[in-house]
């Protein structure tokens, strides 16, 4: 056994795993943390997609203790004050999510687009998502909840 300690949202955590415990795993198995996903094992999918340090990784991907020292975000961590982030509610209004299992990946990995590029276009909403997989939406509303959290942040003075 081996001790990471790390901040998950916001909180640090020490937390004894085997070295060859992912992130994943730490994250859902040992802190409880049940809103990133696992679909497919292998980093096709995007449903485990948190932030390391404010970049998105597939958490199925990465060791826990890769994650030593650093700073963690899950979709817990999205919310403030139990109001939803914007990318969330955008996801909500817009009918963005259909089964939900892919939704906690696609939020985040919005969500680090829209701060990477305030104003993306539909095309480049498309392509940062090529990571992860919906089967169930068509992508259409997920896109459209892109763009729309992207203009209410913008509205709201960026801040998010």
């Amino acid at each position: 056994m081996a001790t990471t300690t790390l901040k998950v949202n916001g909180e640090t955590r020490s937390v004894d795993v085997e070295p060859r415990t992912l992130l994943v795993e730490l994250l859902r198995e040992h802190l409880r943390l049940t809103g990133t996903h696992v679909g497919c094992d292998t980093s096709q999918c995007g449903a485990c997609t948190v932030w390391v340090d404010g970049k998105s990784v597939k958490s199925c991907a990465m060791l826990a203790l890769e994650a030593d020292g650093r700073e963690v975000t899950t979709i817990e961590g999205m919310a403030t004050n139990g109001t939803l982030h914007p990318m969330q509610a955008a996801f909500h209004e817009c009918h963005g999510l259909q089964c939900g299992f892919c939704t906690p990946g696609m939020v985040m990995i919005a969500t680090e687009l829209v701060q990477r590029n305030p104003e993306p276009t539909e095309g480049e909403v498309r392509h940062w998502l090529e990571g992860n997989y919906c089967r169930c939406t068509g992508y259409h509303n997920i896109v459209k909840a892109v763009l729309t959290a992207a203009e209410n942040i913008r509205s709201q003075g960026g801040a998010q």
